[in-house]
């Protein structure tokens, strides 16, 4: 695989983990589609090395380590095909040059740090690629790790895009410390995340949409669990609103992580249960959601996309 002309690489150092996918394009029913060939995952939680500002000597070593293993499967690659974007953790962090210089000598390749709005358009531009619905106006919501990005669009065409400065990981950190759980933390924390969404609600209102979409790997982790255990009504797939809440009643109950015992829960999520489940319970109210069909592709994919494009 290593070299092969016809592959294209995307990576996204996100605040939870760090992805790699590699694609390659192909013809199906006329029109050139994004097929993945491999995909690598790690587990790297630089928001929640976020400490005073910047990435700690734990979160900066993680990353490294992590991109020198993609840097590995990556030799043989000419630059052209492969990009590496870096999202809220980076963008935030304060010592973020030096956590570069190093990053970008393990991958091999160059690492953008992309703004929030840039994130959001990529995010979109995958959704668009993958999931047909051309007429219908769509609501895509994708709850990462430091940011969570609310686009609204038609077709291929974002026509809103906002980025939001709260996530999964660092709502976890500052509201659900060392995975314990209490309903006054709860109620806090969706209080803050409802006020944010609040702020930009409006437009997106305005204009209205057909279909919601959750594009991040908290949207898939959540509809995963609910499925699991039964917790949508009437055998619904996705997520849906009732779901949430039987959610958020199970951890109040156990009052810590570790004492859950949920079907579909890898233990690597664990940790961005709990913020993850307060953002999108926010999301679904401010926004008046009743179900989000969860989606594979998002931000990689929109690197793909963009790749294979100027191609």
């Amino acid at each position: 695989m290593k070299g092969d002309a016809s592959l294209f690489a995307a990576i996204d150092l996100g605040s939870n983990a760090f992805r790699m996918m590699i694609g390659q394009s192909v013809k199906r029913n006329q029109q050139l589609v994004i097929q993945e060939v491999k995909t690598l995952r790690e587990p790297v939680r630089l928001a929640e090395g976020l400490q005073g500002g910047a990435l700690d000597e734990m979160a900066l070593d993680r990353g490294w380590q992590a991109l020198a293993r993609f840097g590995k499967k990556l030799r043989g690659f000419e630059p052209g095909r492969v990009r590496a974007v870096a999202t809220s953790a980076v963008r935030e962090a304060d010592n973020a040059q030096l956590f570069l210089a190093s990053a970008e000598r393990h991958l091999g390749f160059r690492i953008d740090v992309i703004s929030g709005h840039e994130e959001a358009r990529l995010v979109y531009a995958g959704v668009a690629h993958t999931v047909p619905g051309i007429e219908r106006k769509r609501l895509v919501i994708d709850i990462g790790g430091g940011s969570t990005e609310l686009i609204l669009g038609q077709g291929a065409q974002p026509l809103l895009t906002e980025s939001i400065a709260i996530g999964s990981g660092t709502f976890g950190a500052r509201y659900f410390q060392g995975g314990r759980i209490t309903a006054p933390a709860l109620l806090e924390a969706e209080r803050v995340a409802t006020l944010q969404f609040e702020r930009v609600a409006r437009r997106y209102r305005t204009l209205g949409w057909q279909q919601v979409i959750g594009s991040s790997g908290t949207a898939r982790m959540l509809a995963k669990v609910l499925k699991a255990n039964d917790l949508n009504d009437d055998g619904h797939s996705g997520i849906t609103y009732s779901g949430l809440l039987r959610l958020s009643l199970r951890l109040l109950e156990v009052g810590h992580v570790k004492q859950l015992r949920l079907a579909g829960l890898q233990s690597h999520r664990l940790s961005i249960l709990p913020g993850g489940l307060v953002l999108m319970l926010a999301a679904f109210k401010v926004f008046g959601v009743s179900h989000m069909t969860p989606s594979e592709p998002g931000l990689r994919f929109g690197v793909l996309h963009g790749l294979m494009t100027r191609h």
